[in-house]
């Protein structure tokens, strides 16, 4: 068996995950985790599975080929390493912003100078004999007013261009490293089940957000194993020897009915607006596939119970999708 790392660019989200989710099935492989994120260049999409190495060729070829996907990558998965979205946009450091220069003051006009005395000239007799005289400025002339100055119109700067808003970058994609189930908080959860049940979700709810996050899909999933055991115990226990179909169609259906919204597409159950998966990338559908699988292995005939998340709502789907195989 083989772990690859699908990366994936797409121009939209709607259908997108159900679309690979088929090319993963189809080709033997089962999904571990799965993310999508928006990014400027469009939908970024990331996958973990878990298939035989020989159908490798297979799943990449049908990948290559899938018309949504402007660029795909397909690489073997590192348990531990970090590995962010080979399309996801790099953060630009923030600009600064110019400074605009000061606008100069106005010039003041420069003011005209007082005029100066006038002198006169005074003839004394009618000789040719010129006598230059100053007249004096009576002494009770005053003086011209000083010129009063002149306003500046100093314009106030323009405000300064605000920087550029950087570019959105993409979250990168950061993998918890997977704990065991947290099994004091699962038996606290189930220690009334029978007072509780069906009306079991708030519950649910305290215990999804008071385990640690690394335990959480292995707490719900555990939960939802020993819950679905107890149903069929109670309700379907004369029910066995069923074929997978019939197993769907006779007690997995009726019974999660009595906790969400469910419809039957073949060997598909559609799950509208699951309240354990409102949360943005923040799934529950561990808990449903768990509660199947304690549900049907007791009912069909020998053999092994494969049930794959397609899609999820905390993912930006409009449901989840439960794909169920023996």
């Amino acid at each position: 068996m083989i772990e690859l790392e699908i990366q994936g660019l797409s121009e939209s989200r709607e259908g997108l995950l159900i679309d690979v989710g088929r090319f993963v099935i189809a080709n033997g492989f089962t999904l571990q985790r799965q993310r999508l994120v928006q990014d400027p260049h469009g939908i970024l999409i990331t996958m973990v599975v878990r298939g035989p190495w020989l159908k490798k060729r297979a799943l990449v070829s049908a990948l290559n080929a899938y018309e949504r996907f402007l660029s795909v990558k397909v690489e073997p998965y590192v348990e531990g390493e970090l590995k962010p979205h080979f399309a996801a946009s790099h953060k630009l450091p923030p600009q600064t912003a110019l400074a605009s220069p000061p606008i100069a003051a106005a010039p003041a006009m420069t003011s005209v100078p007082a005029a100066e005395p006038v002198t006169s000239k005074v003839v004394d007799r009618p000789e040719p004999v010129v006598a230059s005289a100053i007249a004096d400025v009576p002494e009770t002339r005053q003086a011209p007013p000083e010129p009063e100055p002149e306003f500046e119109f100093i314009l106030p700067n323009p405000p300064r261009p605000a920087p550029p808003p950087a570019p959105m970058a993409a979250t990168p994609f950061v993998d918890l490293v997977p704990q065991g189930p947290d099994e004091p908080a699962v038996d606290k959860l189930l220690r009334d089940l029978e007072y509780d049940y069906p009306k079991i979700v708030p519950q649910l709810l305290a215990m999804d957000h008071a385990v640690a996050e690394a335990a959480r899909e292995s707490s719900l999933a555990l939960a939802g194993r020993r819950m679905g055991g107890w149903v069929f115990e109670r309700e379907y226990a004369l029910d066995g020897g069923l074929d997978l179909r019939e197993a769907i169609e006779r007690i997995g259906v009726p019974a999660l009915r009595a906790l969400a919204e469910v419809d039957q597409q073949g060997a598909q159950l559609h799950i509208q607006g699951s309240a354990l998966c409102a949360e943005d990338g923040h799934s529950g559908c561990s808990f449903f596939s768990g509660f199947l699988e304690g549900l049907l292995s007791p009912a069909i005939a020998p053999g092994s119970l494969s049930i794959f998340p397609v899609c999820c709502r905390s993912y930006g789907a409009d449901e989840c999708v439960l794909a169920i195989s023996d």
